[in-house]
């Protein structure tokens, strides 16, 4: 064991920081209870036009733990704009929630963020500094504040000071613009003091989008640079990359956004890997499906893109992105890109799966 100098006054300091970081973690604890007991939560990540009311649902059921809402604007919260209040929304068996909210006006997103809460309650409240999309960046949101930190700041004290008394205030990030300005640890330090209560760093920079790979060696250096949970995000696919960075990194918990896109069991795999350091047996083309015509009849009960033609319209490429891997996937996604009924999806499943047990005949 590491000892402390024989200095008198060094011991102090080594036990006065000790004592503060063992304070800080049973808060975090108190705060962010799906932290506690050692537990390493699996996220679900926000994501425009994926993770909506529907999906939240069917991740939760495979094994998610903690759902993000897709961000929403606080000016458009201001304006009781009913298209954006309804991104807000939320069921009790889906907590923990947060609802992500985005803009660059520390005051008006403490009052948006007292406004979804007076709505109906999240567990926490989530800021965007992370996004890269184009029209986000435009209007000083996203991942544009990881350049001005001075604005960054006054947006996390600010949602922090309005709301943080009644649910805890948390951060997503990026781990820089570009790779010429790499400042995660800088940022995800300011943030903490700012009053965010956990951070999750996605490992690519704004520039990179979503391609490249993400850099974990940054995500750790965030997670040993602040007190407060850090969330990973980038590249997780299966339980051996949760394991992997479980056990190679000091992040307190994962988040998994685009392979839960195309296969939302990742989070059933990734706890069974964790409890049993074994694979789960692959889900079988016949569940997927059956999993598909669900998600389109919830999504048509639901009513939120409007009737039938209109929802299964904009779920084209949520299907498409649901049969990759799929034998004779290609196929499958050309003719995905013209169903505009349930009965459609059913008839491309029956298809789809006839074929499989023709091959296997």
């Amino acid at each position: 064991m590491a000892l402390c100098p024989i200095r008198f006054g060094k011991v102090r300091k080594c036990q006065t920081r000790n004592l503060a970081n063992l304070t800080a973690a049973i808060k975090v604890r108190d705060v962010l209870p799906w932290f506690s007991n050692n537990a390493f939560p699996l996220y679900l990540a926000p994501m425009a036009g994926v993770t909506d009311l529907i999906f939240r649902r069917i991740c939760k059921e495979l094994g998610a733990d903690v759902m993000v809402t897709e961000f929403v604007s606080a000016e458009g919260i201001m304006q009781a704009d009913e298209r954006t209040r309804k991104y807000t929304e939320f069921t009790d068996e889906q907590r923990p929630v947060g609802v992500q909210l985005f803009g660059a006006d520390g005051e008006r997103m403490g009052e948006a963020a007292r406004k979804i809460i007076d709505w109906k309650k999240p567990d926490f409240i989530d800021i965007n500094f992370g996004c890269p999309v184009n029209k986000v960046v435009a209007r000083n949101g996203g991942s544009s504040l990881l350049k001005d930190c001075p604005v960054l700041a006054s947006v996390a004290s600010g949602v922090a000071k309005a709301v943080g008394d009644q649910v805890p205030v948390t951060a997503k990030i990026r781990i820089g613009w570009d790779e010429n300005s790499v400042n995660a640890v800088e940022v995800a330090k300011i943030l903490e003091g700012s009053g965010m209560q956990a951070i999750a760093v996605h490992g690519r920079t704004r520039a990179q989008g979503y391609g490249g790979e993400a850099d974990w060696n940054v995500i750790d250096a965030v997670a040993r640079a602040v007190r407060v949970p850090v969330i990973g995000n980038g590249d997780i696919t299966c339980g051996a990359d949760v394991a992997r960075r479980k056990s190679g990194t000091a992040v307190s918990g994962v988040m998994i956004g685009r392979a839960a896109m195309q296969n939302p069991w990742v989070f059933r795999e990734a706890k069974h890997f964790l409890e049993s350091g074994k694979v789960m047996q692959e889900v079988d083309v016949e569940e997927r499906w059956a999993m598909v015509i669900r998600h389109c009849r919830l999504a048509v009960e639901s009513g939120r893109n409007g009737n039938e033609k209109q929802t299964l319209t904009a779920m084209r490429s949520r299907l498409m992105a649901y049969c990759k891997g799929f034998p004779g996937a290609k196929d499958l996604r050309q003719k995905l890109c013209h169903v505009s009924s349930v009965a459609a999806v059913e008839d491309l499943a029956a298809f789809s799966l006839g074929r499989i047990e023709l091959v296997e005949m």
